[in-house]
């Protein structure tokens, strides 16, 4: 398949014998080659073959597009998204749009950006925000990656896990364990948790909470039930 500068200069030698012809037979076939080599629609190769169309065009003559959202918007969104613990674009929208939030993180000195950067922050859409946080997601997943075991440890290969579907609700000691993070808005630094054991059959919970996410504070407090 042609590329488009292959293809434009195709266009521009068959152009010269197009507009030669006189005979609608031989303007038809010609569009019949073309159309099997472009691959293009018929109606769009005919204006495409004009004496003045837009093969004429040079690149230098392409009205350039007015960049909006430039690098130091970039930096200034990169800096909020951090802040509100990398949220996807439909929800830093919300918070950008519905709340004060750039205004007040101006007042605390965490972003530094001018008011003219401050309005484009609270009018930008999730589209854009997604794609100018593209290259950062892909540098965060490759951070996140390299700390993470590429096999599964033995004990975890050990123990069955199974979804709620597929439970017996009448046996006692099938149990579901649940996190539960009491963070607020915000994920950063330490807070507490709930780790929270329900029997499916009976319907009796223990609830036990931890400081931080770390290993050993729920290990340590997970050996502690079944409580007496």
């Amino acid at each position: 398949m042609m590329d488009m500068q292959s293809r434009n200069q195709y266009l521009r030698e068959l152009r010269i014998e197009y507009l030669k012809t006189k005979s609608k037979k031989k303007k038809g076939e010609l569009l019949d080659e073309a159309v099997r080599r472009t691959r293009l629609k018929r109606k769009y190769l005919i204006r495409k073959l004009k004496a003045k169309s837009n093969l004429d065009r040079k690149k230098e003559d392409r009205k350039k597009r007015k960049v909006i959202y430039d690098g130091y918007f970039k930096i200034a969104l990169i800096r909020v998204w951090k802040i509100l613990d990398y949220p996807c674009g439909q929800r830093l929208v919300a918070s950008l749009r519905e709340t004060d939030i750039v205004d007040k993180l101006r007042e605390l000195g965490e972003l530094k950006c001018s008011d003219e950067m401050a309005k484009k922050l609270k009018k930008v859409g999730s589209v854009t925000i997604d794609e100018k946080l593209r290259h950062q997601k892909e540098v965060l997943r490759q951070v996140q990656k390299k700390g993470q075991s590429k096999h599964n440890s033995l004990l975890l290969k050990k123990i069955p896990i199974k979804i709620h579907g597929e439970l017996d609700n009448q046996q006692i000691g099938n149990i579901q364990i649940d996190y539960v993070e009491h963070c607020g808005s915000s994920a950063a630094g330490e807070f507490c948790c709930t780790i929270d054991v329900t029997c499916i059959a009976s319907g009796w919970e223990e609830w036990e909470a931890v400081i931080g996410r770390g290993q050993f504070p729920i290990i340590i407090n997970s050996l502690a039930w079944p409580r007496q």
